[in-house]
């Protein structure tokens, strides 16, 4: 009998702690913090998928793109996606190895390079919505909605920040590659920050897309299809909260789909913010899904106990 399956999304932003912490190196050691986390999944007896967020990682890539485009090519968005996919599997993958070894747990791990199949008439590509890359002021965001055509908009109080499109995910090309590394117990990164946004020409043939899909609704994706036995959203805050940020604020430790729905309907959920997290927890728990976790990485081994983070259950 196979080991229970767990699907963990953790964020782009995860990877940068403050404005002072955002190089390469700060976020190999924020992956290795991360990844600490992990192996606790691993030493529970859970096969292992490990997605990942990357619009900070992809909005730099534009940026240095941007301020190099009089001397060299720019990068397209799509690529931008999958170098950021090469190198956040780079430093997930090697932290968690060497974390691994501290604890003598024998496991291999893979990163997945992966596409993700989206509707080339979905109305994402008129409508930007997706935050990437970092936070500016508002004066600094006006500055590059003149100088460089970028569509920025104010994220959940947090400042502002450039928007693209994104696409809902269809289909993963890569998903019988996932399924046969973990049929070997293979530790597996893959869809990280969504996926490389694909469509399927009328031959047939694949074509990347200038977009970013959102990352948690690309894990869902992947968890349904995979029909993992948990799914779990790794994020800033401990709980799920309700009436945030204000002085009736309200930590939830658990959650079934219909509160989560009704919290949903009454706006408590920013479609910036927790929205997202909320919206592919439902449809993972509605496609069969048995748990989903919200919580930081650092309450991963509390969480999977059930000592702590929000419990999301049909």
């Amino acid at each position: 009998m196979k080991n229970p399956l767990a699907v963990i999304a953790i964020g782009g932003n995860s990877l940068i702690s403050d404005k002072t912490k955002m190089s390469v190196l700060d976020q190999y050691r924020a992956a290795g913090e991360t990844s600490h986390h992990i192996a606790a999944l691993i030493a529970a007896g859970y096969r292992v998928v490990v997605t990942h967020g990357n619009g900070p990682q992809v909005g730099f890539i534009l940026l240095r793109s941007d301020l190099a485009k009089d001397v060299l090519h720019q990068v397209p968005l799509d690529s931008c996606v999958a170098d950021t996919q090469g190198a956040i599997g780079y430093q997930v993958g090697q932290t968690l190895a060497n974390e691994l070894k501290r604890q003598n747990i024998k496991k291999s791990i893979a990163t997945v390079v992966t596409q993700v199949l989206v509707d080339k008439n979905d109305p994402a590509f008129t409508t930007p919505t997706k935050p990437i890359g970092p936070f500016y002021s508002e004066e600094e965001a006006r500055k590059h909605e003149t100088d460089s055509g970028w569509i920025m908009k104010e994220d959940a109080g947090r400042g502002w920040r450039r928007v693209v499109a994104s696409p809902k995910p269809i289909d993963i090309i890569e998903e019988e590659t996932i399924r046969l590394l973990l049929d070997q117990e293979v530790v597996v990164i893959a869809v990280g920050g969504g996926g490389i946004p694909v469509i399927e020409k009328e031959n047939g043939e694949l074509e990347g897309r200038a977009a970013v899909i959102d990352k948690d609704f690309a894990s869902c994706l992947l968890a349904k299809n995979l029909k993992a036995d948990l799914f779990i959203i790794s994020t800033g805050v401990d709980k799920v909260a309700i009436n945030f940020n204000k002085p009736d604020q309200q930590s939830l430790d658990r959650l079934t789909v219909a509160e989560a729905e009704q919290y949903q309907a009454e706006g408590q959920f920013p479609a910036g913010s927790m929205g997202p997290k909320i919206e592919a927890a439902i449809d993972f728990l509605k496609n069969g899904g048995k748990e989903v976790i919200i919580t930081q990485p650092h309450l991963l081994a509390e969480a999977i106990k059930g000592e702590n983070g929000t419990h999301l259950v049909p």
